[in-house]
């Protein structure tokens, strides 16, 4: 095996755990609406996540580990990742935020915290800012 096919087989499985984490966080309330449906169809596609990975992801997630960044400035590069993604998939505005509320929980924001979170990292991304600009951002949303 070459060392870019280690990578390449790297890179796979982390997609997939994080796939399977966002399916989790969407289970949480126990249902998928059409709307979470409908993004995470998109979010597989973008990851690359084969059909018949899909199908075993959404039916057995809970067999995948979480594996959530330990680090303050790695939870906001992920949430502005899936900001990103959320904004760009043009979901309905009260259902963007719901949605992007889980993962900001899920990614170990303080819950009281999460609306002012979701609704600053989508105006941020709405402005067009890129990650550094991003992160200043949300550290400094009360001042």
């Amino acid at each position: 095996m070459s060392i870019s096919d280690l990578y390449d087989n790297e890179f796979r499985k982390r997609n997939k755990d994080h796939f399977a984490a966002i399916v989790r966080v969407a289970m949480s309330d126990g249902v998928i609406s059409e709307e979470e449906k409908e993004f995470l169809d998109r979010l597989a596609d973008r990851l690359n996540i084969s059909e018949h990975d899909y199908k075993r992801i959404m039916k057995d997630y809970e067999s995948h580990p979480i594996n959530p960044p330990v680090s303050y400035d790695h939870r906001l590069e992920r949430l502005f990742d899936l900001a990103r993604m959320v904004a760009v998939d043009k979901i309905h505005e009260e259902e963007e935020k719901k949605i992007l509320r889980k993962f900001c929980v899920a990614l170990g924001f303080h819950a009281v915290n999460v609306k002012y979170i979701t609704d600053k990292a989508l105006e941020l991304v709405s402005r067009g800012h890129g990650l550094d600009e991003f992160i200043d951002g949300i550290k400094n949303m009360n001042q």
